[in-house]
C-alpha cells in the first residue's frame, strides 16, 4: 500500500471508491451527514478497504451523553494483544464537538499513529463548525466526506445505478414512479429494489408493475414541503400533504412554519440563499402586501383545524399551499360563510 501524503482532501460519496481503489489509505477518515443509508455505506467501503490492509481489530466508541473524548486518544495509545493494525470507530450522530472533543481531536491528528485508523463519523454540521480548528484539524490530518441528501432531480439517476447493479431495468414511467415512491427515503429505495428483484418481473419493468409490487415509501419533513411550495412545484404538493398527514405531523406544526416564512419574507427578513425563491412567491402573489391576505386565509384553515370553522382542513391547506404554488383555485375566504358553524 502506498504511504498517505497529508493534504487537505474533501471527497464526494461518489469519489470515496476511486480513492479507496488507489492504494493509499488516509490515517483519519470524517463523514458527516444525515442520509443514515450513505453514511453507513461510505463507512462500510473504508471498513473494507482497511481490513484489506491488514487493520483487523476494530474498537468503537460512541460519542453520546456524558462521553469523554479523552478515550479516543487512550485507545489509539493501547497496544492491541491481538493486531498490528487498529481502527477506532467514533460515532457521534449528534454531530456536536464540544471544547474536549477538539482538544482530542486537534492533539490526535497532529501525530496519527501509523498503526491506527480513525474512523470518524457524525450527523451533519454546520457552515461555523466547518471554520472551527477541529475540522481543519481533521481535514488536514485526513480525508474528509460530506454526504449530502440525493435531491428529487438526482433521485432517479441514484435509483437508476442501484436498479442496474441488481439487474434490473424499468420503463421511464416505472422509474418516475419508484422515485415518487420512495422520495426522502433511501433505505426504503434500497429495500425497494430488493423487492422488485425478487418479485422476478418482466423487464422493463413498467409503471403499473412497480405500483402493484410496492408500498409507497415516501418520507417528508414539513420544510422540504414549504420548499416545493416555494419553488412553485405544484405538483408535488398534494402527495407530501397526504404523506405528511398520514405520518401524524400536526397541521398546526405546518401552518406555524408557514406563517413564520411568510412573515420573514413580508418583513424582508430573507437569507440571502432564499431570496430568489422568496422573489419568486412574491411575483406570483403580485405584491409583498398580498401576504396579509394569505395569514388570513391560514388562520381560517388553523379555525377549522380547531373545530371552529366547518370543512377538512387539510384539504384547505393543500388548496392554500397550490394557489401560493402557483395553481389557480378558489380561496377558502370565498367559502367563508358557507363554513361557519350555525
Amino acid at each position: 500500500m502506498r504511504p498517505w501524503r497529508p493534504s487537505a482532501v474533501q471527497l464526494k460519496a461518489r469519489d470515496l471508491a476511486g480513492h479507496l481503489a488507489s492504494g493509499s489509505l488516509a490515517p483519519v477518515y470524517f463523514i458527516t451527514g444525515d442520509e443514515t443509508l450513505l453514511v453507513e455505506e461510505a463507512a462500510d467501503a473504508i471498513l473494507q478497504a482497511a481490513r484489506t490492509a491488514g487493520f483487523s481489530e476494530r474498537t468503537v466508541l460512541h460519542a453520546e451523553g456524558s462521553f469523554d473524548w479523552q478515550a479516543v486518544l487512550a485507545e489509539g495509545a493501547s497496544l492491541s494483544l491481538f493486531a498490528e493494525k487498529k481502527i477506532l470507530d467514533v460515532r457521534n450522530p449528534s454531530g456536536g464537538f464540544d471544547r474536549n472533543a477538539s482538544e482530542v481531536l486537534r492533539a490526535y491528528c497532529e501525530r496519527p499513529a501509523d498503526d491506527n485508523l480513525l474512523l470518524l463519523r457524525s450527523g451533519r454540521i454546520d457552515g461555523r463548525q466547518k471554520s472551527s480548528a477541529w475540522f481543519k484539524a481533521l481535514d488536514a490530518a485526513g480525508v474528509v466526506i460530506q454526504i449530502w441528501p440525493v435531491s428529487l432531480a438526482e433521485l432517479p439517476g441514484w435509483l437508476k445505478g442501484r436498479l442496474d447493479r441488481a439487474g434490473l431495468s424499468l420503463t421511464p414511467e416505472g422509474l418516475t414512479c419508484l422515485a415518487e415512491r420512495v422520495e426522502g427515503n433511501l433505505l426504503a429505495a434500497v429495500q425497494e429494489v430488493e423487492k422488485l428483484k425478487l418479485a422476478d418481473l418482466p423487464q422493463p419493468v413498467s409503471a403499473d408493475a412497480v405500483a402493484a409490487a410496492l408500498e409507497d415509501s415516501a418520507h417528508y419533513d414539513v420544510f422540504e414541503l414549504l420548499d416545493a411550495v416555494m419553488n412553485g412545484e405544484a405538483g408535488r404538493i398534494p402527495r407530501m400533504v397526504r404523506g405528511l398527514e398520514a405520518e401524524g405531523v400536526a397541521l398546526f406544526a405546518i401552518l406555524g412554519a408557514l406563517t413564520s416564512q411568510l412573515r420573514q419574507i413580508a418583513e424582508g427578513r430573507v437569507p440571502p440563499f432564499k431570496r430568489r425563491v422568496s422573489d419568486a412567491l412574491v411575483r406570483r402573489l403580485g405584491s409583498k402586501a398580498a401576504i396579509d391576505r394569505v395569514l388570513a386565509q391560514c388562520a381560517l384553515v388553523d379555525q377549522q383545524g380547531k373545530g371552529q370553522l366547518l370543512g377538512d382542513a387539510w384539504l384547505s391547506l393543500e388548496d392554500l399551499l397550490l394557489r401560493l404554488a402557483g395553481t389557480r383555485l378558489p380561496s377558502l375566504e370565498q367559502q367563508l360563510e358557507a363554513l361557519k358553524r350555525p
